[in-house]
């Protein structure tokens, strides 16, 4: 039986979760989707579709999509559904969701991974996080929940642009790119967006698919560039990397992605790369690779690479949520493809320094 692609919509209270969920819920997409609202958040999904008598959890809508709320565990819910749609009672082909406003996705994320049975059912398909452009500076400030909502994020859908000028939405989605590079931001309009904005991401897929955000990119080759330059600086340097450098001396804060103007928004969560055309040594990054996930997991959101390893002619791919990673044999190197491994680590308060000095040692 082919596994259910399960989506997390998440984003913070009044960002348009719901908005979004009524849409899919009631337009004509043609697909079967079974949506579980976790039900302790400020506002529910429309009440007036859910009329229902309090013992009935689960109600059929119009278009065949099925809604289902969750009073308690999120496990119980998916066997639940699994339970009825074996038995022919209900017909759904996806499932999308929803978590509280306040809620943190990764332990909903790696119910996937770690429970059996869920397991047996269902693949995590991506993490969906929709951002308020009006309030979304201040909930990032303010609240870890929305950085980690944006670390965790596949896609992130950014809502209300109509309400903010372009510089308030430009400096927005900088920062979010700078939160996590690895997911496309899409602006949507009173939770208008086509279905497979939202579907199908593939983003837990283990493939050798790792785009990152060019602007990024270039941001870190020329913060890379700026610290070799200026190892030699006076000890009363003011250059930023200098500040930063010292907080991820001792772990508190990884040196960002910063230009100066967006200096006084230093976030917690945030992402770094590693890029080399080295080969690495398969024993050694195994043993780093293991211990880092063992030291610094439950700060590491997401983390993926696609890796050249030593005398091997294939691909390496891994990825991970917080302790537990996946790694597979991916297609073989093209003979005319730059051979370089790229990793993305997207956590909170990593000391970017030592994951870069360890994976270099392990270079061959």
């Amino acid at each position: 039986m082919a596994l259910i692609p399960t989506t997390i919509l998440t984003g913070f209270l009044g960002a348009g979760k719901t908005t979004l969920l009524n849409r899919i819920l009631q337009e004509d997409h043609g697909y079967k989707i079974a949506v579980i609202e976790n039900e302790f958040g400020q506002e529910n999904v429309d009440n007036e579709i859910l009329v229902q008598d309090s013992n009935e959890q689960i109600v059929e809508m119009n278009n065949g999509c099925v809604c289902c709320t969750v009073r308690g565990d999120l496990i119980v819910a998916l066997s639940k559904l699994i339970q009825q749609k074996n038995e022919g009672k209900l017909s759904f082909d996806r499932v999308i969701i929803e978590t509280t406003g306040l809620a943190n996705p990764g332990p909903v994320a790696q119910t996937f991974f770690v429970d059996e049975e869920v397991g047996t059912y269902y693949m995590l398909d991506a993490v969906v996080t929709v951002v308020d452009a009006r309030h979304g500076m201040q909930q990032l400030d303010e609240h870890e929940e929305a950085q980690r909502q944006v670390g965790f994020a596949d896609k992130i859908l950014l809502s209300k642009t109509d309400l903010v000028d372009a510089e308030t939405a430009k400096t927005l989605r900088a920062r979010l790119t700078r939160m996590n590079p690895r997911a496309p931001i899409t602006a949507v309009d009173f939770g208008k967006i086509a279905i497979s904005e939202v579907l199908d991401l593939k983003g837990f897929n283990l493939n050798a698919k790792l785009d990152l955000d060019p602007d990024f990119l270039r941001a870190e080759e020329a913060e890379h560039e700026h610290d070799h330059e200026h190892e030699t600086c006076a000890e009363d340097c003011t250059h930023e990397h200098h500040h930063h450098k010292e907080h991820g001396e001792h772990g508190d804060h990884p040196p960002h992605v910063h230009n100066h103007h967006h200096a006084h928004h230093s976030d917690d969560i945030a992402a770094f790369v590693f890029k080399s055309t080295r080969p690495f040594n398969t024993g050694q990054l195994d043993e780093f690779l293991g211990g880092l996930v063992q030291v610094f997991g439950p700060r590491m959101l997401r983390y993926k690479g696609v890796l050249l390893m030593e005398g091997a002619d294939r691909k390496v791919i891994f990825q991970g949520v917080h302790q537990i990673m996946g790694t597979d044999i991916g297609a073989k190197w093209g003979e005319n493809e730059l051979r370089e491994s790229k990793m993305v680590f997207i956590g909170k308060n990593l000391p970017k320094d030592i994951f870069i000095e360890g994976l270099e040692h392990c270079l061959v």
